[in-house]
């Protein structure tokens, strides 16, 4: 009897928590262990929160970008300016207002707006933030050198403001922290001796990239967007390429840096993303967003969204290795993301993700059960998911077979979306004998990556230094995006559009032009059930390593047929 009335009451509580204007409910606000709290904010001091008004025609813009993306539609490849998008999202004039005069009934008149005029960015002092915002409590956290202003609590806004606003940023969502990348140590190697090691030279050899494929369009470009405080150093980009790119025409400088270059060390992965989109994507036009945050309130991978929604000149690729557990998001914030995506694909944008680095993931749900842990961006059906794999054999440049890291599984928010439903149901048929078991993940879910590039043993130079042994699926993205820089280049050439949202053409591909990996497991958790092994890869489409890793020229071929 007292189970029953205490789910009751939760359910009740949880829908006055949805009625009464809390805009993210279910938002994880608990700060992490590797946080340390400095203290509270004082009232005076200034905050800068981003309001993400409500959207017109968010499923007219998923319509459009179905359109616009599907090989086999009239609309395909016409895609959308920047005032065009506009025109279709920009909040209704009553949205705007009421938002508006909210603000300034709080004394906030000192807000930014976008193009799109959906998001607003207000500076106030702490004391008023808390007042307009029901609820919200600002303290100041620390880690790593790096410090931060959150809310601890949840926050909620007036009845008849909520129905204007998907979520305020700058009170919840911590940056998650970075990989470890350097995976030598415990690398299970089969003999004594030197391994192979990834360079732009192994790479080209193994997709089949010669040394002509490199860029030539003038209106092409590729980007890395970088939200972790790190920083590419110039001169190591430039050693790299002295070093690692000698056989291929390419750039040894960024043309644009989008944000502020910190000082201090370069940081590993900003090094690894920017070396391999730039050696892959050779000769191509390279942007570099890093986006350390103008302020300590900020949320550094939400700057990054609202700054594309103002810009109408961007790189068509950009690729970024960044994701958080799902299930420490709202779902309003990843529905709101969400449409951010869409924006970018219905402009001709193509998004990838890296799919991450923890395999299947785990959530410990309490009383011995377990579940997978999803990962956002990776699991959005709006972007690309990269995955990783490893040479069979570590010393040749062989056929690739699973990297045990490499980040998949289905979404736990997000329903399969009709691009991939018969491939994901032809994965779950085929192997249904083996799978883990069901309660660990939803099969309804959209399923990720979509396709993988190697991810294991990469050469890095940083801080002047040559590193080997970095691994992560921040590797592999970069890879798969300077081919489709490559891909976009031969197209503009050609007079067709770019490329913008792979997915629905990739799955029509159904593996052609892809290598097949069909060998090895990712990990998952470690309990009786499941002991640490996840997905399998299998013959076709798999939620570890996708449709598989790129053939160069074949994929080139197929994705310049009109």
């Amino acid at each position: 009897m007292s189970s029953s009335r205490l789910t009751f009451s939760f359910s009740l509580l949880f829908c006055s928590l949805v009625w009464s204007g809390y805009l993210e409910y279910d938002q994880d606000v608990l700060i992490p262990e590797d946080w340390t709290h400095v203290g509270r904010v004082d009232p005076t001091e200034e905050l800068e929160l981003t309001f993400a008004l409500k959207q017109q025609n968010v499923d007219l813009l998923e319509k459009t970008l179905r359109l616009v993306s599907d090989p086999d539609s009239a609309q395909y490849g016409k895609h959308l300016t920047l005032e065009e998008v506009s025109s279709l999202v920009r909040p209704s004039d009553l949205t705007q207002k009421v938002v508006r005069r909210w603000l300034q009934s709080h004394g906030i008149t000192n807000c930014l707006t976008v193009h799109t005029q959906d998001f607003l960015q207000c500076t106030m002092t702490a004391e008023v933030a808390e007042t307009l915002l029901s609820g919200s409590k600002f303290h100041r956290y620390t880690r790593d050198g790096q410090t931060l202003v959150r809310s601890s609590a949840p926050y909620f806004v007036h009845d008849d403001v909520h129905q204007h606003l998907d979520f305020v940023g700058g009170l919840h969502r911590l940056p998650p922290k970075g990989q470890n990348l350097i995976r030598g140590r415990t690398h299970k190697r089969s003999k004594e001796g030197m391994h192979l090691g990834v360079t732009p030279a192994v790479l080209r050899a193994r997709y089949n990239m010669t040394a002509t494929d490199v860029g030539t369009a003038q209106n092409n470009s590729q980007a890395v967007a970088q939200f972790l405080e790190q920083y590419y150093s110039a001169a190591d980009l430039s050693e790299f390429m002295s070093m690692y790119g000698r056989s291929f025409q390419h750039h040894s400088q960024v043309d644009r840096v989008v944000g502020t270059q910190g000082a201090g060390k370069a940081g590993l992965e900003a090094s690894l993303d920017i070396e391999y989109i730039m050696s892959t994507g050779a000769n191509i036009s390279t942007w570099f967003f890093t986006n350390p945050g103008r302020h300590e309130s900020q949320e550094p991978f939400l700057q990054w969204m609202v700054l594309l929604s103002n810009m109408s000149d961007l790189p068509w690729v950009h690729t970024i290795s960044y994701g958080d557990d799902e299930d420490s998001l709202s779902a309003a914030y990843m529905m709101r993301i969400n449409a951010e995506f869409m924006k970018a694909g219905v402009r001709g944008i193509s998004l990838l993700f890296a799919s991450g680095d923890s395999g299947a993931g785990c959530k410990h749900l309490g009383g011995g059960q377990n579940s997978f842990r999803p990962s956002f961006p990776a699991s959005s059906p709006f972007v690309t998911t990269v995955g990783g794999t490893s040479f069979k054999n570590p010393f040749k440049v062989t056929y690739e077979v699973t990297d045990y890291i490499s980040g998949g599984g289905f979404s736990n928010v997000f329903k399969t979306p009709d691009y991939q439903a018969s491939a994901v149901e032809a994965y779950l048929k085929t192997v249904a004998a083996t799978l883990p078991p069901q309660s660990y993940y939803n099969t309804s879910g959209r399923a990720y990556p979509d396709l993988a590039a190697l991810s294991d043993n990469y050469w890095v130079v940083s801080n002047r230094v040559p590193i080997p042994w970095v691994s992560g699926t921040s590797a592999s993205t970069p890879v798969v995006g300077g081919m489709l820089s490559l891909i976009n280049d031969q197209r503009l050439l050609k007079g067709l559009p770019a490329l913008g949202f792979l997915n629905p053409r990739l799955y029509k591909l159904r593996g052609q032009a892809l290598f097949d990996v069909t060998e090895g497991c990712h990990l998952s958790c470690l309990d009786e059930k499941v002991q640490g092994k996840g997905f399998c890869a299998s013959p076709s489409w798999d939620p570890v390593t996708g449709w598989g890793t790129p053939n160069y020229p074949e994929l080139l071929a197929a994705l310049l047929a009109e």
